[in-house]
């Protein structure tokens, strides 16, 4: 008997099960006119849900035959198996013939071949499993699946992609994927399979999830379309994308192989590119250790950030010495890394007294990115040009998020918000910081960067940014 629960079980096989209704509503119109001209394959069936409501298409007294000769699932569970058989029956396919074509097999160790020994192409739809490396490494119950890393599949990152490059190998036309939108959004854990996959595949559509559509998982999804090139070239990638969040729209994405065909690259091709000449430099944090590393008779008033109480984050009061008390006077911002779902909480930078009414944030525990996060400076600035600071980094964050409809950022959570709630991660604070190009500029220069900050005048901004930090 199997005593793994249900929770324990999806960890283990990274397994996400997606309804027919999602099929129905994304992937049976793009396929319908082809029924009869593949054999659609499914290497991680699950209970049959991407594959098996073609089946509603075909004249019930056609079904069979056309089981027969156009439907083949596997799963590596037999629990899934026999649930797909199940609902195969539902269709009317006898037990028996479902048995033939519904098969148990573990496909990413073992492609099975016989899908390819037909006249008709193979057209894969499949919701594959999603395992980390990362996970699989620090897990007992998932590190028999580290072999699947070995060898030519070194490198790769997730289960998912190993999925995708067996298809590559296998010479697979067509692919429908519901995949995590970290394959086109991701950095280190996506550039390898992008680069390696897009050398050979365009992608036709994609629709975009940032809404929860899985019972067990936040991992944000897509469905993915791609076509077979008919010769492998790294080239630009165009296609149009339908993103579901508060709405549904459209969006043209452009990938380009220079920057591994990742999405969203707007953000970090401009911070990359127009790094000021001479950036500041920032340390984020303020910890008990610096507190006792710092000991003095002079009080100061911060919040705890690990401590949250019924009015927010506790306040509290530390003696230090001159050397920090001067620091933390000195520099007034902190970044919240976190959309808090207002529209006035978004992720940028904050002046403490003004949020918090106390000088500081102290860490007295552990560090979490959900933490309000003071800033230091180096070399320090007076608070004149940090309020400047603030209002330029706000400035030019809301137009990437703009641009790229907040794609650079992680989504953290699902809610019922105006918007989708993102994560900005430090890095990504710092290097837009270091576009900052205060040190450089005289007087005048400063108060024309000001005058366009104030007014809001964006395109001006960018195009002073661009002008005083280029080489």
């Amino acid at each position: 008997m199997n005593s793994k629960k249900p929770t324990d079980k999806r960890r283990i096989y990274g397994e996400h099960l997606t309804s027919v209704e999602i099929f129905r509503e994304f992937i049976l119109p793009e396929i319908k006119k082809d029924i009869y001209k593949y054999r659609w394959v499914d290497l991680f069936c699950g209970e049959g849900n991407l594959v098996l409501p073609i089946l509603e298409l075909i004249p019930e007294k056609e079904r069979i035959e056309f089981f027969k000769k156009h439907i083949f699932l596997f799963d590596i569970q037999q629990e899934m198996i026999d649930k797909a058989i199940i609902n195969a029956c539902k269709y009317g396919i006898p037990k028996e013939i479902a048995y033939n074509n519904i098969i148990q097999q573990d496909t990413i160790k073992h492609y099975p071949e016989i899908i390819l020994k037909d006249n008709l192409p193979v057209y894969h739809i499949t919701n594959p499993p999603y395992l980390y490396i990362g996970y699989i490494v620090k897990h007992q119950e998932t590190q028999q699946y580290l072999e699947y890393f070995q060898g030519n599949n070194k490198g790769y990152q997730d289960l998912y992609q190993l999925a995708l490059i067996n298809d590559l190998r296998s010479h697979i036309n067509k692919m429908i994927y519901i995949i995590p939108t970290n394959f086109l959004f991701g950095c280190s854990i996506s550039n390898k399979i992008r680069d390696d996959l897009l050398t050979y595949y365009n992608i036709q559509k994609s629709v975009i999830f940032e809404k929860k559509i899985f019972e067990f998982t936040g991992v944000n999804v897509g469905i993915f379309f791609f076509e077979r090139k008919e010769t492998p070239a790294k080239g630009i990638i165009k296609f149009e994308g339908i993103k579901i969040n508060q709405d549904i729209h459209t969006k043209a994405y452009t990938l380009r192989p220079h920057n591994h065909y990742r999405a969203g690259n707007e953000f970090e091709e401009f911070v990359q590119k127009y790094k000021a000449h001479k950036p500041l430099k920032v340390s984020f944090y303020l910890t008990m250790e610096d507190v006792k590393n710092h000991k003095g008779n002079i009080t100061i008033e911060v919040i705890d950030a690990n401590v949250i109480t019924g009015k927010g984050y506790q306040k509290t009061a530390i003696t230090v010495n001159d050397e920090l008390y001067n620091k933390i006077k000195s520099n007034i911002l902190f970044i919240r890394t976190i959309d808090t779902g207002e529209m006035n909480g978004r992720t940028g930078l904050y002046t403490i007294k003004e949020i918090f009414n106390v000088d500081g944030i102290i860490i007295s525990k552990a560090k979490y990115r959900t933490h309000p996060i003071p800033i230091f400076f180096e070399p320090q600035i007076n608070q004149e040009t940090q309020i400047l600071l603030k209002n330029y980094f706000n400035l030019m964050l809301e137009y990437f998020r703009q641009l790229t409809d907040s794609e650079f950022m992680t989504t953290y959570k699902y809610s019922d918000s105006k918007y989708t709630r993102k994560y900005l991660g430090l890095t990504q604070a710092k290097s837009l910081i270091e576009t900052f190009p205060i040190l450089t500029l005289s007087t005048s220069d400063v108060n024309k960067l000001k005058d366009f900050v104030e007014n809001k005048e964006i395109n001006k901004v960018i195009s002073f940014v661009k002008e005083h930090n280029t080489a």
